[in-house]
């Protein structure tokens, strides 16, 4: 797709994987405006500048949200709670702003009269999989986050829509991503707890659970990459790496990054915490074939993350 002066609307522009997105898209010359409550995203990721404008507000507000969509002509939709271990203690927050929030956007769509959207899922839609690389045509088992649940609710009022309404969607559901701008997850929890105490390091779950990782830059990438190049009505793609890790084997890399050599202990049994899955690897066949393969191996992704986190010590005061 040529952005060139398209006007684009990203929710959750602020964050993580969003502010990477809106870089990449001002580079291709779009106008963007940027809807983010920043409640865990950061001004400083998004400045305002020549073809950015940024509002603050939240998309429970519709008003707010149906000032922010005038004119647009596409819509990237990343904000959410993603808090997995997080939103059993506040369920009805996950649901507002996972799928209420969802339905919000998908109405001012139809108000504004924008036709084509393109989601931020997550690979635990799979739970625990039976198959391994698991593909887009999975069968969905027993949900075990109540995250997994919002979006697969999410992704249901998308394609609803999208054959109700004559709109264009894709879905990606990513594995965890890293990189530069990361906020949450389990390399800032380890990175966290070795900068208070580096002689131990308490492990949620048996250091066993085994995942794959994905770097920002790819994963913007494989976005851009299957919207120009994916013309079905809906299409559904797996965003992740071919390769996978161990916990152990992260926490080995982290703790060599930073020249310590903790006591590990582990608690929880084969899992970190209810809803966690202790085995993620997707099967990426569909996006690859679109012409998309990732540049940067989970070992780099994860040095590079730690290098932010390490020159950019106002992550972890307000995250």
């Amino acid at each position: 797709m040529d952005w060139t002066g398209k006007h684009v609307l990203v929710t959750g522009g602020g964050g993580f994987i969003g502010s990477h997105l809106v870089d990449r898209l001002a580079a291709r010359g779009a106008r963007i405006t940027v809807i983010d409550n920043f409640s865990t995203g950061f001004r400083e990721y998004v400045p305002e500048r020549g073809a950015l404008r940024v509002v603050e507000g939240d998309l429970l507000d519709p008003h707010c949200l149906q000032s922010a969509i005038q004119g647009a002509d596409f819509v990237f939709h990343l904000a959410a709670n993603a808090d997995i271990k997080e939103n059993l203690k506040t369920p009805r927050r996950c649901v507002e702003q996972n799928v209420i929030a969802t339905q919000n956007v998908l109405e001012a769509m139809r108000s504004a009269g924008v036709h084509d959207i393109a989601f931020a899922s997550s690979g635990s839609v799979y739970g625990e999989a039976s198959v391994l690389p698991t593909p887009e045509d999975a069968p969905f088992p027993v949900q075990t986050s109540l995250y997994a649940t919002s979006k697969i609710a999410a992704e249901g009022l998308l394609t609803s829509y999208a054959l109700g309404f004559n709109l264009r969607t894709w879905i990606f559901r990513f594995v965890s991503v890293l990189g530069p701008r990361y906020t949450h997850g389990h390399v800032i929890d380890f990175w966290r707890k070795l900068k208070a105490d580096p002689t131990r390091l308490e492990v949620l779950g048996n250091g066993k659970q085994k995942k794959s990782y994905l770097h920002v830059a790819d994963c913007v990438a494989a976005m851009l990459t299957a919207i120009d190049r994916s013309r079905d009505a809906i299409s559904v793609l797996n965003l992740g790496h071919g390769d996978w890790i161990e916990v152990n084997q992260s926490i080995a890399i982290i703790t060599r990054a930073m020249g310590v050599s903790p006591r590990i202990s582990y608690t929880g049994g084969d899992r970190g915490w209810v809803g966690d899955a202790p085995r993620i690897l997707l099967d990426t066949r569909r996006i690859q074939a679109l012409g998309w393969a990732p540049t940067k191996t989970i070992e780099e992704s994860i040095l590079e993350t730690l290098r932010f986190l390490n020159e950019n010590p106002y992550v972890e005061q307000r995250t």
